[in-house]
């Protein structure tokens, strides 16, 4: 598999130029949690692409006049270094140099910035990652690479992947699956797909308002956290649950059942934070307020009837789903009892999105 993307460049068409991408950020519906090395999931799954929540990347790349074995890279967010997300940026080129030939004849520039607030809560690698990726394969290309588009973007999921493990399901949308799964045709555990199947006029442009409960740094990184499921006593059944709880949401998607999508998403969100509470060492990344949040969008689908669900990330922000056609409603709840419990009464509003583009 890794053989089919690498392509070796015998000349460069060009000494020097650049490249802009912009890249969302996705929610996983279908949780993963857990992954062998090197950033292989466990089971498959299954995320809404963002639109809103994106990183835009631009990059200029120059010939050196001698290669040498050190990566010739600087790297700024907003236009100021940030060495933080320095380390990060070169373990991925070490992964990705056997697939990049020309990583150490030039020397790179970065430039990276996000659309949702520095230091919102929300994670920024997945959308970071994917669109880093996309813009070293758009380099390949400009420099010779022979990759048919197809080719362009399986190689740029396969390489966010080496960088974010959730960075590879942002290429494309607005749903896409990574993990083998024998009900996704042409999944794998190296890049992410383009969810196949017909998907119900419901979830078109389906809503996804992201409530920043808690803005502060994870006190358990996502990395130790999929560690942890090594040696989980319930890591083999959940990946099993999750794989099925797939299968089931796929039948959804394509025959628009709300009350089946909301009972398939809550669950695999709780689920996915028992597994960090019932780990060794064990913790909990949600915050009183999400707790809050959760008992009063049960109340408000309970009195109204209105199809409203919830997800979570790796984290204490709630992720507050529901269809186009009942934004204005959700919107009202979500401003008279919601607000309240966010930090600084922050929140985004965003809505399902079609993946990375060169600009």
């Amino acid at each position: 598999m890794e053989s089919t993307y690498i392509s070796e460049i015998t000349s460069y068409k060009t000494k020097e130029g650049s490249v802009s991408c912009e890249s969302p950020s996705n929610i996983a519906l279908i949780k993963y949690w857990g992954k062998k090395p090197v950033q292989i999931p466990e089971n498959a799954s299954l995320s809404f692409t963002l639109s809103n929540c994106k990183t835009i990347t631009s990059i200029s790349f120059k010939k050196r006049e001698i290669s040498n074995k050190h990566f010739g890279v600087r790297f700024l967010f907003e236009g100021k270094p940030k060495p933080s997300f320095e380390t990060k940026i070169q373990v991925f080129l070490e992964r990705a140099l056997p697939h990049f030939s020309f990583l150490k004849d030039f020397d790179f520039e970065i430039n990276s910035s996000n659309t949702f607030p520095h230091s919102s809560g929300i994670a920024s690698s997945a959308s970071g990652m994917s669109a880093l990726a996309k813009c070293f394969v758009d380099i390949e290309n400009q420099l010779g690479g022979k990759l048919t588009p197809l080719k362009q973007i399986e190689k740029a999921s396969y390489l966010a992947r080496l960088g974010s493990g959730s960075a590879c399901r942002s290429l494309e949308g607005p749903i896409a699956v990574w993990g083998k799964h024998n009900k996704i045709e042409g999944s794998s555990n190296q890049f992410a797909v383009k969810f196949n199947l017909p998907v119900h006029s419901v979830f078109r442009n389906y809503q996804d308002t992201v409530l920043l409960i808690d803005k502060g740094e994870k006190q358990v990184s996502s990395t130790v956290g999929h560690n942890l499921m090594l040696d989980h006593p319930f890591a083999k059944n959940r990946f099993i649950q999750a794989n099925k709880n797939l299968a089931k949401l796929s039948e959804v998607l394509q025959s628009g059942n709300l009350e089946n999508f909301i009972k398939i998403v809550e669950s695999e969100a709780l689920t996915l934070h028992a597994m960090m509470m019932t780990s060794y060492p064990y913790f909990i990344l949600m915050k009183p307020n999400t707790l809050e949040v959760i008992n009063r969008i049960w109340e408000f689908r309970k009195s109204t009837n209105i199809p409203v669900c919830f997800t979570l990330d790796a984290g204490a922000n709630v992720h507050v789903l529901y269809p186009e056609k009942d934004k204005k409603l959700v919107l009202n709840f979500i401003k008279d009892k919601l607000v309240d419990k966010c930090q600084n009464k922050q929140y985004i509003c965003d809505n399902t999105g079609n993946g990375a583009l060169i600009i």
